[in-house]
């Protein structure tokens, strides 16, 4: 989905020892993305993704990968209590059903959630 949304450069990197990342890539206007995928069992039916899953990525995807932006992605739900730490840490936050909403094609990565950074300067 980020080389369909312009990212040429989108590649993965995730498994054991990803260090946070499971994609990484540059979009169009020069941001870097650090995407982590939190894949559950069950979806949204299962366990939720919950903060500390969200503090490992911050830990690391700005200061390992130089990340402008951060997207924890999820088949399944994050906790209520992911919203409010997203919003302080600067992360973006997609369950299944933004995903659903962004895979089809018609709205890039970038316009699935508010408070993405500016781009890069040339």
């Amino acid at each position: 989905m980020m080389r369909r949304d312009g990212c040429t450069d989108a590649r993965q990197i995730g498994g054991a020892g990803d260090n946070g990342a499971d994609v990484l890539a540059t979009d169009p206007l020069g941001r870097t993305w650090v995407i982590q995928a939190k894949h559950r069992k069950d979806g949204d039916r299962g366990s939720a993704v919950g903060t500390p899953d969200l503090q490992r990525v911050n830990g690391t995807a700005r200061q390992l990968y130089g990340a402008d932006i951060v997207l924890v992605v999820t088949n399944g739900r994050f906790s209520t209590r992911c919203a409010p730490l997203a919003a302080q840490l600067h992360m973006h936050l997609a369950d299944r059903r933004t995903s659903l909403f962004w895979s089809p094609g018609s709205t890039p990565a970038a316009h699935t959630s508010s408070g993405t950074p500016a781009a890069r300067p040339p």
